[in-house]
């Protein structure tokens, strides 16, 4: 069962579109599983000012977008950064197992955008990695945890 914080932010997702001349764009995703999550960033002076999403997939990965967005609106670089698939589940009262890795999309999908924003300003962020092609690579099981399972 989805907590009553899932189903809202399915049924009234935060954030849905996206930002024209994004600071960052970043798009992560699973083509076996088909949940596809693009976050888009308006950072101004090392602060996010707005976050938008667009997102295929489930109810879930569409509550983990809407949730992740709003957790990073208002916060530093570094601070986005420390946001967590943990966090994005604290945020939303907890996920099923089944379900655990739409947050970690969610988690990538904002990582991306970072990652995307600090080459296009030729800066180094402390911690970041550069975002992996397929969120799943390394952990996929066919038909688990998959948004269309």
């Amino acid at each position: 069962m989805y907590s009553e914080k899932v189903m809202d932010h399915f049924m009234n997702p935060r954030n849905v579109g996206e930002i024209e001349e994004a600071s960052g764009v970043g798009t992560v995703g699973n083509a076996k599983c088909g949940d596809i999550m693009k976050v888009y960033l308006k950072i101004e002076e090392g602060i996010i000012q707005d976050a938008k999403f667009k997102t295929f997939g489930c109810g879930a990965a569409v509550a983990t977008s809407s949730m992740a967005t709003e957790l990073v609106i208002g916060k530093t670089i570094e601070e986005a950064l420390k946001m967590t698939n943990k966090s994005v589940v604290e945020a939303l009262d907890g996920l099923p197992p089944v379900k655990i890795h739409c947050s970690l999309l969610a988690e990538e999908a904002v990582h991306a955008a970072l990652w995307d924003y600090a080459k296009k300003n030729n800066i180094i962020i402390e911690g970041l990695e550069e975002p992996k092609e397929d969120v799943h690579d390394h952990e996929h099981t066919e038909g688990a945890g998959c948004c269309n399972a």
